[in-house]
């Protein structure tokens, strides 16, 4: 749904239509979106976010003595353009593959490349790792399932689920150098070097105990308050949700119903609207294997699934090889050699695999208010430039 043109319209309707059959805030009932993983929700209640709030900032400058600056940052879309444009120069990455999960994969491919320096703290190699800026720095790091042993002991962190529930996180794995860092002792001893006396904190006591970390979030963070005791439960502890409790922190104290516009996307003559997705054995950028089992597809991912009735008319046939290619603002970008498999898919929609044809989303091409790039609205166009063997046909669709 977040992944189109008019994706908060339509999450604002789907919100109008549950108010009017009052079905916030009360039990077995409620919107429940899936808001993220790994933590994207924990991050944005810690503050990670380029529009920060007046209470955010404010409390940072009374906690940690210091003015942050008001000004708003970047999103991902307009950090990739910075970066193109040579605005923005260095790039750090906590985790991730940028380079493979961002839309219009050789636009962002020139932004890296364009920065002075690079710097991905990983706990695996990935792709963005060979596309960097002048100076490139890989920071192998423990992953969350490593134990983290630190000068006070074992440490664990906390995250924050889809529920709004904070929880703690220990590993339990060895790790597999004794020299890797976690994350946090990576950024604190990172701002320990840089930073010396020009700072108040104490960076390399808060590395030698996250209970201290926890302790500065709980005075500078709404809904944090006593956060060491708290997340020391059985089942941590649930952040507040006012609609959950029927509860709205509105001018009328009642909830708000929108009025939304949404602008309908027209195909041309042989234009399809395609849709990116994940296949079953697949967590965002890391593939785990080529067994697509619920749409029965094995060991081949270069796959462009389209409606029976589409492949009839445009005179191909399952099988064939087509190359995709989409035009936005009189661009045209390209994915070569996909192959056909019919599917049950409604009639002028296609589906590919993620991240394989990122290359074809537009970095211009978002979502209204929120920037989501249209990655399930992209219009594209195939041409035939070939037909795979029937040995090979027969590998994609039997699970050998």
């Amino acid at each position: 749904i977040t992944q189109h043109k008019n994706a908060v319209a339509t999450i604002q309707e789907i919100t109008n239509l549950l108010l009017l059959k009052g079905s916030i805030g009360k039990k077995g009932a409620g919107i429940c979106p899936v808001r993220g993983h790994s933590n994207v929700q924990g991050d944005r209640s810690m503050g990670i976010f380029h529009l920060p709030t007046e209470q955010l900032t404010n409390r940072l400058r009374t906690v940690f003595g210091f003015d942050p600056p008001l000004a708003a940052g970047y999103d991902v879309v307009a950090s990739i353009k910075a970066m193109h444009q040579k605005k923005a120069k260095v790039f750090f990455a906590l985790g991730g593959n940028f380079l493979s999960a961002a839309p219009d994969t050789n636009f962002t491919a020139q932004a890296l490349q364009n920065c002075d320096l690079t710097v991905h703290v990983s706990t695996k190699l990935n792709r963005s790792h060979l596309v960097h800026g002048k100076t490139a720095l890989i920071l192998p790091c423990l992953g969350r399932t490593d134990k983290d042993m630190q000068a006070t002991g074992q440490q664990f962190v906390t995250t924050e689920n889809s529920m709004g529930v904070v929880q703690s996180s220990k590993g339990i794995l060895e790790p597999l150098s004794s020299k890797m860092m976690s994350e946090p002792a990576i950024i604190c001893h990172l701002a320990h070097s840089v930073l010396k006396n020009k700072s108040s904190i104490e960076w390399l006591k808060l590395a030698d105990n996250y209970d201290e970390i926890r302790n500065l979030i709980a005075k500078s963070v709404s809904g944090f308050e006593d956060m060491n005791e708290k997340v020391r439960a059985d089942n941590g502890f649930e952040l507040y949700n006012g609609p959950r409790k029927a509860q709205f922190n509105t001018t009328t104290g009642k909830a708000m119903f929108t009025i939304n516009a949404s602008e309908p996307i027209i195909l041309k003559e042989n234009e399809f609207l395609m849709m990116t997705i994940r296949s079953h054995d697949q967590f965002n950028t890391t593939i785990y294997g080529l067994n697509d089992r619920y749409r029965g597809v094995f060991n081949e991912r270069r796959i462009v699934f389209m409606n029976e009735n589409d492949i009839v008319n445009q005179g191909l046939k399952q099988y064939d090889i087509v190359d995709l290619c989409s035009f936005y603002n009189g661009i045209q970008r390209k994915a070569e050699k996909f192959i056909i498999v019919s599917y049950q898919i409604p009639q002028g929609n296609v589906a590919t695999y993620f991240p394989e044809t990122n290359t074809l989303v537009p970095i211009d091409s978002y979502a209204d208010k929120s920037h989501t790039p249209t990655s399930k609205s992209v219009i594209v166009k195939l041409s035939k430039v070939g037909r795979y063997d029937k040995l090979s046909r027969e590998k994609i669709l039997t699970n050998v």
